[in-house]
């Protein structure tokens, strides 16, 4: 099977299987997905859903995070990993944000990269999620993990993984693609305990084989 054909079947089954797909990371405003963003990085959405309440009641806009206090942020996000970075670049963006987007984070790829702590998976995300803006194919560990033992990349840079997904995925479809991966990845295809017998995906993989060569 031709990938595009492949990967239009992968992408029905998923859907079929994970209809409410979705974005785990809690967040009610675009200030505060940006900053649960960057707290994922090396983290897990469940971790960042524990330390962001505190931080959102604290932190109302992004005025607030751009005049808070470096050591004391980082103390509050310590438990998501690589802090110090994160509590800089939270700062940092948020500084930018009211210096050059009057307080509005930017709705633009260009644009959102420019900000400290945002690449193009963050700014994917960022977009997506807060103004329905489809730029492009987030690449976290499950996407990338998962596009690999499908065979719809060999590559390993995630923004050349991106690159290989976009010419396969609908645009349209852009956006949730990466959700219903990452809820596939969390399920059933576990980094080192796939659960092969039980994936719907599994007469497509071509990792099937790999990991259960007798059958």
């Amino acid at each position: 099977m031709k990938l595009p054909a492949k990967t239009e079947k992968v992408i029905a089954l998923l859907k079929k299987e994970y209809p409410a797909a979705k974005i785990a990371l809690d967040f009610s405003t675009p200030m505060e997905l940006l900053v649960a963003t960057i707290l994922s990085a090396q983290s897990t959405d469940v971790t960042v859903n524990k330390v962001t309440p505190a931080i959102f009641s604290k932190y109302k806009n992004v005025h607030a995070y751009a005049r808070a206090d470096l050591k004391e942020l980082e103390q509050e996000i310590y438990s998501t990993g690589f802090y110090h970075n994160k509590a800089k670049n939270i700062i940092g963006a948020a500084k930018l944000i009211i210096e050059q987007y009057h307080g509005k984070i930017p709705a633009t790829m260009d644009e959102i990269l420019e900000l400290p702590g945002v690449a193009r998976k963050t700014g994917n995300i960022v977009l997506y999620n807060a103004y329905g803006v489809v730029a492009g194919i987030p690449v976290d560990t499950h996407v990338r993990r998962l596009s690999q033992r499908l065979g719809l990349t060999r590559n390993n840079d995630p923004e050349k993984i991106e690159q290989d997904l976009m010419k396969l995925v609908p645009r349209k479809l852009w956006g949730k693609f990466s959700y219903l991966l990452i809820d596939h990845g969390r399920k059933i295809c576990d980094a080192k305990k796939p659960k092969c017998p039980a994936c719907i995906l599994n007469k497509l993989c071509p990792s099937y084989k790999k990991f259960f060569p007798i059958r």
